[in-house]
């Protein structure tokens, strides 16, 4: 069966997110963005770009988005010491040039940081930070220290002095750009500095003097206790559908999980299959072949709300499923949304007679395994995490976690999932995270009613959550579970498990393979045995 041609072109809604090393050629679009960013300061001159990456090009980063450039942060490597005058940001910084850097220093001093305005509200100070945190882990750097502004205080200058407001903004009271942004990334406040920078005159010259521990951090001649560990987060939303008056409506119900799932970090969120049909509440009441075509008309505005949110909220969003048209067939299609911008998609390849008699759906062309910053990935829509060959097959490309967006309608139909999920787990030593939707579509032919119960799933092993259950969200309730998954620990138990399903089969018996031209529907699998 041939790869189906769509009907729109996927990169019309993909983002190229891109974090890396600055460089020289980067000047001028520095520049332009500083003078954007602080119209009242003056911006970096050549010299002290080029003096900055020749003593230390590791500490300056950049973010582009589709080929321009829209953040970037700078910084240097000091020795720690209390008489050192932080106070002073021309001596702490050399006026910008860093020869004042030493390689072997134990604190990550910050410069500056600055997002493009067009993108603020994308959290790409965030990915700054966090760039700079995973340089201090690889350098076994001890701390970071930054020189914060308070670009908001010179709106209550006249009324408070900046103690105060800096009282007010951690509590909550006031939303600084700034300081409310490096408090959120784990920066903890250690005093405040007047005359830091006189020419920053909406800081009114202060800047706070803040710090961030690294607590991988181990001293020279100290062993490191701590096991090794590859954690990724993952949120699987349970998801209640209910009627909505638009497709607004719905992408503000979507837009709070991910609001949700930023806030805690995840590197994943997944989404239940065809959570879109909610968008049928509000189409024309249609026979259902039909309905499910007219919903397919949205996925150009899903496409680019999935993206939006992704990049935004620093998540790979696992969309649940979608209704698409490719080659005037109807397919039932999760995608991947990358927090990078970029875009993946599996096709549902098991049809369930009741998709085939209400609404017409066709089986995909093959099993993806999808490459993404924590690793291989693989999706399997609901029915597909039924046949055993689709698992052993991902795993043998690579995967390590499987995605199940499923919806079922009964407790039958989501026992069939979850056991089928959990046996997946011990026979390939992987994780799986599945999520569904709760909640009535009344007047929804074959989407009215719902039943599930969302959960993160583990090998059955003594090192792994009991019962195999890393989260599990209570029966149809509108929720998100959320749970940290180690890729290190799955790989130890596969090569010293109390049992090792995966190296123990017996290929000299058996063996299951992906047949070179997937077969359509109405052909029998094949396998070999």
């Amino acid at each position: 069966m041939s790869t189906p041609t769509p009907d729109f072109d996927v990169s019309n809604f993909e983002r190229e997110l891109i974090l890396r090393n600055m460089r020289l050629e980067d000047y001028d679009s520095m520049v332009e963005m500083q003078l954007a960013c602080f119209p009242d300061m003056q911006p970096w001159t050549r010299e002290q770009v080029e003096s900055q990456l020749a003593h230390f090009p590791e500490g300056q980063i950049v973010i582009e988005c589709d080929g321009k450039l829209v953040a970037s942060s700078s910084s240097l490597l000091l020795h720690y010491d209390d008489d050192l005058e932080w106070h002073d940001y021309k001596k702490i910084a050399d006026s910008g040039f860093i020869r004042n850097h030493q390689p072997t220093g134990d604190t990550l001093y910050g410069i500056e940081i600055m997002v493009h305005s067009d993108l603020r509200g994308m959290r790409l100070s965030r990915r700054l930070y966090d760039a700079r945190k995973e340089l201090c882990r690889s350098r076994n750097i001890e701390q970071m220290i930054v020189g914060g502004r308070i670009p908001g205080y010179h709106l209550h200058a006249d009324e408070m002095k900046a103690s105060e407001y800096i009282d007010r903004v951690i509590d909550k009271t006031f939303f600084d750009p700034v300081l409310t942004a490096q408090i959120a990334n784990g920066f903890s406040l250690q005093g405040l500095i007047p005359n830091y920078l006189p020419t920053d005159l909406q800081s009114c010259g202060y800047a706070t003097f803040l710090e961030w521990r690294n607590l991988d951090y181990v001293s020279a001649g100290k062993r490191r206790f701590r096991r090794t560990v590859r954690p990724v987060r993952i949120g699987a939303v349970q998801y209640q559908m209910r009627a909505v008056k638009d497709f607004e409506e719905f992408a503000q119900q979507a837009r709070y999980f991910v609001d949700v799932a930023g806030d805690y970090k995840c590197d994943f969120l997944l989404f239940p299959e065809l959570f879109t049909t909610q968008l049928l509440s509000f189409l024309p009441n249609e026979r259902p072949g039909q309905a499910a075509r007219t919903l397919a008309e949205y996925t150009p505005q899903y496409l680019e709300l999935f993206s939006h949110l992704a990049v935004k909220f620093d998540t790979n969003i696992i969309g649940g499923s979608h209704f698409v048209i490719e080659d005037e067939r109807l397919y039932n299609v999760a995608f991947l949304f990358h927090r990078d911008g970029g875009i993946d998609k599996q096709y549902k390849l098991h049809i369930t007679p009741s998709e085939r008699k209400w609404w017409g759906v066709a089986g995909g062309p093959g099993i993806e395994v999808i490459q993404t910053d924590c690793g291989p990935v693989c999706i399997q829509v609901c029915y597909d995490i039924e046949f055993p060959e689709v698992s052993r097959i991902a795993v043998q490309k690579g995967a390590q976690l499987i995605f199940v967006p499923f919806n079922t309608d009964n407790r039958h139909g989501y026992l069939r999932v979850r056991t089928c999920a959990a046996a997946r787990c011990v026979e390939n030593h992987v994780y799986v995270a599945i999520a569904g939707c709760t909640g009535n579509l009344p007047f929804c032919e074959n989407a009215d009613i719902h039943y599930a119960q969302s959960a993160v799933l583990t090998p059955l092993d003594v090192t792994f959550a009991r019962e195999g259950i890393g989260a599990e969200a209570n029966p149809n309730v509108e929720t998100v579970v959320i749970y940290d998954v180690d890729l290190e620990l799955l790989r130890r138990h596969r090569e010293q498990g109390s049992v090792q399903n995966w190296n123990d089969r017996r290929l000299d018996l058996y063996n299951v393979t992906e047949t070179p031209e997937q077969p359509t529907n109405d052909e029998a699998s094949s396998l070999e045995a």
